[in-house]
C-alpha cells in the first residue's frame, strides 16, 4: 500500500495534471457518479482530502463515507455545492482556488460583451453566405458607454479594469458598498440594469444569487441593453431570458453558464441574438495549471501544518 496521503478529485483532470499530482498523493480519480461510489466504496475509510469544483461539490452523504477526511478543496473560486455546515461541523478544512483564474474569466466576459454587441456571430454567418456590410445594419459601439456589474469581487473588478481600457462608465451592485472602491454603487440589481447600457453578471452561484436576474430586470434592462453572465447560471432566470431575447425586451446576451449544464440550454437554441459557451470563461492551459498549483499549495501547507493558502 502507498505511504502517500490518499486523495479523491471528483472533476475532470487532465493527464498532465493528474501525473503532476499523483506524483505527491495516492491519487483515485473518479470523475462521474459510477466511479466515485465505486472509489468511496473501495477506500472511503482512507481518504483525507478531496479535490473537487464549485458546481459539482460533494454531498453530505459521501462525506459521512469519509471518517478520516480532514481537507476538502474546490479548483476554482466557487463552492456553492460543498455542504459547509457538515464539513465545519466536523473540523474539516476547506480551501478554494480563488485568484487563479480571474484573468482568464475576466478576458472572456469582454470578449462576449464585443461579440455580442458588435454582432460576429450573425456577422460571421452572413459573411460566410456572401452577404456584403451594405445589406446588414450597423452593429453598435461598446466603447463609451455604461458597464453595470453584478458581484464586484476579484473578477468582477477585473472585468471593471478591462472596461476603463473602452472609456466605460461603471457602475455595481454588491450586498453592500466595497471600500476603496471608485465606481458607483447600485443598492438594488433593478437599479443598475435601469442605468447600465450592458449588464455583466459575476456574482457567485447558490440560493442568495438564484434568479437575480429575472423579468423585472430584463426588462429594466431594455431593448438596447445587453446582458452577460460568466457567473454562474443559475443567477438568470432561463425562461425570462429567452423571453426577453425572442420579443425584442433586450438586444442581446452573451453567457458562459446557464441552468441546464452541462446539457444545453434547450429554450435559448436557435436565437439569433444570444452567444453561447459552454462554461469555459476560467478555462485557459494557464488558469487550469495555476488552479492545480493552487490545490497543492494548499494539500501541502495542510498537511504539513502551515494551514491553506486560501480557505474558504
Amino acid at each position: 500500500m502507498s505511504d502517500k496521503i490518499p486523495l479523491l478529485v471528483i472533476n475532470t483532470l487532465l493527464p498532465q495534471h493528474q501525473a503532476q499530482i499523483g506524483a505527491l498523493y495516492e491519487l483515485h480519480h473518479a470523475p462521474d457518479d459510477k466511479d466515485r461510489a465505486a472509489v468511496i466504496a473501495a477506500h472511503g475509510a482512507r481518504i483525507r482530502a478531496v479535490l473537487t469544483i464549485g458546481v459539482t461539490g460533494i454531498s453530505e452523504a459521501e462525506v459521512a463515507q469519509l471518517p478520516n477526511l480532514e481537507l476538502v478543496c474546490c479548483l476554482g473560486a466557487g463552492f456553492e455545492r460543498l455542504p459547509m455546515a457538515a464539513l465545519r461541523a466536523r473540523g474539516i478544512v476547506t480551501a478554494n482556488g480563488a485568484g487563479t483564474n480571474d484573468d482568464s474569466v475576466a478576458d472572456h466576459a469582454l470578449g462576449l460583451l464585443i461579440a455580442s454587441v458588435r454582432e460576429m456571430r450573425k456577422l460571421d454567418r452572413l459573411c460566410r453566405e456572401g452577404v456584403w456590410r451594405d445589406a446588414i445594419a450597423q452593429p453598435r459601439n461598446v466603447s463609451g458607454k455604461k458597464l453595470g456589474i453584478l458581484g464586484l469581487g476579484t473578477i468582477g473588478q477585473k472585468i471593471a479594469r478591462r472596461a476603463q481600457a473602452f472609456d466605460m462608465e461603471i457602475g455595481y451592485h454588491n450586498r453592500s458598498p466595497r471600500a476603496g472602491v471608485p465606481h458607483r454603487y447600485f443598492d438594488s440589481v433593478l437599479a443598475l440594469a435601469q442605468w447600465c447600457d450592458f449588464l455583466v453578471c459575476a456574482a457567485p452561484g447558490g440560493p442568495a444569487t438564484r434568479h437575480l436576474i429575472d423579468a423585472q430586470v430584463l426588462r429594466a434592462l431594455g431593448p438596447d441593453g445587453f446582458l452577460v453572465n460568466i457567473g454562474r447560471g443559475s443567477t438568470v432566470d432561463t425562461e425570462a431570458l429567452a423571453h426577453a431575447l425572442r420579443e425584442g425586451l433586450i438586444a442581446g446576451a452573451g453567457i458562459d453558464v446557464y441552468e441546464s449544464e452541462p446539457q444545453r440550454p434547450e429554450l435559448l437554441i436557435g436565437l439569433d441574438n444570444l452567444l453561447l459557451t459552454p462554461h469555459v470563461a476560467g478555462w485557459s492551459p494557464e488558469a487550469t495549471q495555476a488552479s492545480v498549483d493552487r490545490f497543492l499549495a494548499n494539500a501541502q501547507g495542510h498537511f504539513a501544518g502551515r494551514g491553506v493558502v486560501s480557505p474558504i
